[in-house]
């Protein structure tokens, strides 16, 4: 791979969401030479710290870890230059990252900007805690509430992997924001809405309607405080004003730390 091609790629990688802890696994594969002793060390499972190193090299586009074969140890891993590369920028990433939040602590500022340096097409984002975490099999259901005047009433639960909420980190009290794609919001009329059988029901106001041929995009402010944009049949009959249900499944939930 050319080498502002190669650049572009550890970039991206360093852009990924749950970037942080499968930094660390990479960085404890470096200084240990195994990736089971880096999952130990990382606090998350063999298998969550393979899911780490397979997203990492998609997102890097280059091997980041090579089998080491025999050996007193038998066999092991390594890093590769780009990996080494790819160490050396999330350092440099960091160091800027504290440096600029310092100078804009307190008065939440620093929160505020953190919040807003994820870049993505979801246009439905809240700031959450944490509530608690409950685990069927490989699948967890995490239990979120919102945070700040505008969100304290909203109640979200996300239905993720567990090497994903492995991953995050996550544990009760710990804050993430939670997102959801605007498409994946089912807008109903309060009087269609379905009967409350679990997953993320929330009734709310449009504010706000848009026609069009392949579902109405509806505005709503939600009775919790909540802005939301989601999107109901086309020619709805629904108009600004008009009380309606959001309908969103638990796994169509996102959640980035």
């Amino acid at each position: 791979m050319p080498p502002m091609q190669q650049s572009e790629s550890l970039v991206n990688a360093l852009g990924h969401g749950m970037v942080d802890k499968r930094i660390d696994i990479l960085r404890q594969i470096g200084q240990g030479g195994s990736i089971s002793q880096a999952a130990r060390a990382a606090g998350v499972s063999y298998k969550a710290a393979w899911q780490a190193l397979d997203t990492l090299t998609n997102l890097a586009g280059v091997t980041l870890v090579e089998r080491v074969v025999g050996g007193a140890g038998g066999g092991g891993a390594r890093l590769t230059p780009a990996a080494e590369q790819l160490l050396a920028a999330a350092d440099a990433v960091r160091q800027a990252r504290v440096s600029a939040l310092a100078q804009l602590e307190g008065g939440g500022a620093d929160l505020a900007v953190a919040r807003l340096s994820l870049r993505t097409s979801m246009r439905n984002q809240w700031p959450c805690i944490v509530q608690d975490m409950r685990s069927c099999g490989q699948i967890v259901r995490v239990h979120l509430c919102g945070v700040g005047p505008a969100a304290a009433g909203l109640a979200v639960t996300a239905r993720i992997t567990l090497e994903s909420a492995e991953l995050l980190g996550l544990l009760a009290g710990v804050p993430v924001q939670a997102l959801c794609k605007a498409t994946a919001v089912h807008v109903l009329a309060a009087t269609k809405a379905p009967v409350p059988a679990g997953g993320n029901q929330w009734p709310g106001r449009a504010s706000r309607v848009s026609r069009g041929e392949l579902g109405d995009e509806v505005a709503v402010q939600l009775d919790a405080g909540v802005q939301m944009v989601g999107f109901a049949a086309p020619d709805s009959g629904l108009r600004a004003r008009s009380r309606v249900v959001l309908v969103i499944d638990e796994s169509a939930v996102v959640l980035a730390v």
